[in-house]
């Protein structure tokens, strides 16, 4: 069985059904959607702000320092997308995300298809229990993951030229950075989805959001690709709301819905799961 596979096994057993709090589902009941989903699925959906609820990590690594989530190597997983390191520290005011896999890393990518209904994303990901409202979303509106990406049938980072070609619209399959915020998709239990920006709705968005109506933003952080290894540096306004934040890692294969009506992305393709579990472990040291 894949340890994304175990995951979902073992989140069934251990939450074995979703509350819900005026009408909207709360951080640790979307994070169980997210571990029967077995990854941070992304999609379009409506709802006002979420009640947060403090995550209760289940200490999974492997190692005294709760900052890295350490998994073996091997599997059924390919090697490019199998974990064996997640790590995010803090050094100064920033926040460095770092994961490690067996193989290349940013080895793979999605063949173009010429169209954007129906194209693949591929992505490393780092949920997180960050407050949304620390990167200029609205607060306790969802779970923050922060993700690096490429996608080679379209650009969502429109202020920023990745490849360097002096072009603003062409880098979608050059790695780039994302934050999102994830909730539940209601319209296929157990996964996530991007959180979608309802027309005539008009919340706090952070200044890189590149016009897309969903809680995404295209900060622009350049991700250092190495052998085995993604790496990003991220600076914070308020680094202390970031210590002490819990967080996993995951890497999937998103997919643009083929009629690009809501849900927008979906997570057909679970990689792998750093924790095995999805509960986000790691702690921001």
């Amino acid at each position: 069985m894949l340890r994304a596979e175990r995951a979902v096994a073992l989140a069934l057993r251990r939450f074995p059904s979703i509350h819900r709090i005026q009408g909207d589902l709360t951080m640790s009941s979307m994070l169980r959607s997210l571990l029967l989903a077995g990854t941070a699925s992304v999609a379009l959906i409506t709802g006002t702000a979420f009640a947060h609820e403090a995550l209760t990590p289940v200490a999974t690594s492997t190692t005294a320092d709760a900052s890295t989530i350490e998994a073996p190597a091997g599997g059924a997983v390919k090697p490019e997308w199998d974990i064996v390191r997640t790590v995010i520290a803090t050094e100064g005011n920033v926040a460095v995300f770092r994961m490690e896999v067996s193989g290349k890393a940013g080895a793979a990518k999605p063949t173009a298809t010429g169209k954007y209904a129906g194209t693949e994303i591929y992505a490393y990901v780092w949920p997180t229990s960050i407050d949304p409202a620390e990167v200029g979303f609205e607060a306790k509106s969802g779970i923050l993951a922060f993700a690096v990406a490429t996608h080679p049938d379209f650009d969502d980072t429109p202020i920023f030229d990745e490849n360097g070609d002096g072009k603003l619209d062409n880098d979608g399959n050059t790695w780039h950075t994302h934050w999102v915020v994830l909730v539940p998709d209601e319209t296929m239990p157990g996964m996530l989805k991007v959180r979608d920006l309802p027309e005539g709705v008009k919340p706090r968005l952070p200044k890189t959001w590149p016009g897309v109506p969903i809680f995404i933003d295209s900060p622009g952080y350049s991700p250092a690709i190495g052998t085995r290894t993604v790496e990003v540096r991220v600076p914070f306004d308020n680094i202390g709301a970031v210590k002490g934040a819990s967080f996993d890692g995951v890497t999937a294969g998103l997919r643009v819905n083929a009629n690009l009506h809501k849900p927008l992305w979906r997570v057909p393709n679970v990689f792998d799961v750093a924790s095995g579990k999805l509960t986000l472990p790691g702690k921001i040291r």
